[in-house]
């Protein structure tokens, strides 16, 4: 899955006050290994350092006709 700032995700992590609430990626940073950790921004809050395993996209459909 390929995240870019802006993007809208859904958060999933149990240990986390945002769990399975919907936030904004405001930046993206680069670990030494080659992946890469987010920083989400919602609501009420900001939460950092979060793996891509742990986001959900949400594909916005265009509804213009």
């Amino acid at each position: 899955m390929v995240l870019k700032e802006g993007d809208r995700v859904i958060l999933h992590d149990v240990h986390s006050k945002y769990d399975g609430e919907i936030g904004t990626i405001n930046g993206i940073m680069e670990t030494m290994f080659g992946s890469s950790n987010y920083n989400i921004k919602f609501e009420n809050g900001q939460e950092s350092g979060i793996g891509e395993k742990s986001l959900e996209l949400i594909i916005e459909e265009d509804t213009e006709e």
